[in-house]
């Protein structure tokens, strides 16, 4: 099975392909999609370049990425890896 991701024109956030072609912020709301439902989301998503930016499909196992870009796939569905600093930490700016 595949989701469809892609980012959002308008801030750079991380999409799902939900349900009735509506973007979803969670992976778990994302649906999960056979091939042909996957080039069919895929070519819709690719027809709204002023919501999905770059959408591209991922494989899915378990309700996680999974195949070669499983770790990519999780960093991009848990959320900005930058800006969580501690200034309270010794050396932290």
């Amino acid at each position: 099975m595949k989701v469809l991701t892609a980012n959002r024109l308008s801030d750079g956030r991380v999409l799902y392909w939900g349900a009735q072609g509506l973007a979803t912020e969670a992976l778990a709301d994302a649906l999960w999609l056979d091939d042909a439902e996957a080039d069919s989301a895929l070519a819709a998503a690719a027809a709204r370049p002023d919501l999905f930016v770059n959408p591209y499909l991922v494989e899915v196992n378990d309700g996680a990425p999974s195949g070669r870009d499983r770790f990519k796939e999780f960093i991009r569905s848990t959320g900005p890896t930058v800006g969580h600093s501690r200034p309270d930490i010794e050396g932290a700016a």
